[in-house]
């Protein structure tokens, strides 16, 4: 029998796994150190023994407590290490005590930090997982390093560990004065869901159908991304002129933000998320036409799990676009 232990269980993405797994009948005990409805445990990834407690009978882990990139303004570089890296560790070494079938931690694309910037002026980057990470800032470092912490406890002591590297899954809109001023948040995350971004339900079946795979993976790393309808092919004329690559590769998209008078903001990065659809036998149902059809209906640019969920920001206190 499946049970499931979800850290950081009172954010987005841990709800997320929380109600689907509780409304598919699957045994799931949440922790987080900050109480919610999906929180069983309320206590920190550093308590060993609240965490040795929680992973009673648990079969699986979903390790997606973190400090987020919105966190590096308002978090010390020490903060960061505490909890992306120690309490990684933490899980790891508990998870393996406890005799789990394996662990799935959450990691972001942003790890691959400044390799995901094109040349000024050049093409679009395209981002698997051959790509090699060049840091950018903490948040990133300390994913990298949380990531290394579980290809070496899948050698040693052996425990099954899936890095998913997300793309932004988050409901908020962009973080840059620029975007949100120049173009509509609707817009923006459609025109996403084509190169770097992924819907929370999608995001919840990669971590289930990792989660299973894990003991015959032994340890993999895998970009969690909604399909993209681009290819290699199109990265030069996606960084001359996205708006003609998108009427050509979508051009359900593109209709829909011609007719709503929605600018095409620009594509500088391509996510291919193609190694986990054929390795994990991930069906992600929610790419850029579904969105787009959704959008039709009146409803927002995202999954209704995602709209269940919503927004639940980052800080205790409004600090802007992050935490309104």
């Amino acid at each position: 029998m499946e049970r499931f232990l979800v850290t950081g269980s009172s954010g987005h993405l841990g709800e997320a796994l929380v109600r689907t797994l509780r409304a598919d009948g699957i045994g799931v005990t949440g922790l987080d150190r900050v109480p919610s409805p999906w929180t069983d445990v309320v206590a920190p990834l550093a308590d060993r023994a609240a965490l040795a407690g929680a992973l009673a009978g648990v079969t699986h882990v979903l390790h997606t407590a973190t400090l987020h990139k919105p966190h590096v303004g308002s978090h010390t570089r020490q903060e960061f290490v505490d909890s992306n890296v120690s309490g990684t560790l933490a899980v790891l070494e508990e998870a393996a005590s406890a005799g789990v079938r394996g662990v799935v931690f959450t990691s972001s694309t942003s790890a691959f930090g400044r390799a995901l910037s094109p040349t000024p002026g050049g093409p679009a980057t395209w981002i698997d997982e051959s790509v090699v990470p060049r840091v950018r800032n903490v948040y990133g470092a300390t994913k990298t390093a949380a990531e290394e912490l579980c290809e070496l406890a899948s050698l040693d002591p052996g425990l099954p560990v899936v890095v998913l590297r997300t793309s932004r899954f988050f409901p908020e809109a962009d973080d840059r004065d620029e975007i949100r001023a120049r173009f509509d948040d609707a817009a923006v995350k459609l025109v996403e869901f084509c190169h770097r971004r992924v819907d929370v339900a999608d995001v919840v079946s990669a971590h289930l159908a990792a989660a299973r795979r894990a003991p015959e993976l032994g340890f993999a790393r895998y970009v969690i991304s909604a399909p993209t309808p681009f290819t290699r092919d199109d990265l030069a004329g996606l960084g001359r002129d996205a708006p003609a690559v998108l009427a050509r590769r979508a051009p359900e998209v593109a209709a829909l933000l011609r007719e709503r008078g929605w600018a095409v903001p620009a594509v500088d990065r391509v996510y291919s998320s193609a190694r986990a659809v054929a390795e994990l036998g991930w069906r992600p149902r929610w790419d850029a036409a579904a969105i787009t059809a959704r959008l039709r209906s009146g409803a927002g640019p995202g999954s209704p799990l995602a709209a269940t969920v919503g927004a639940k920001g980052y800080h205790a206190e409004r600090t802007g676009v992050y935490t309104p």
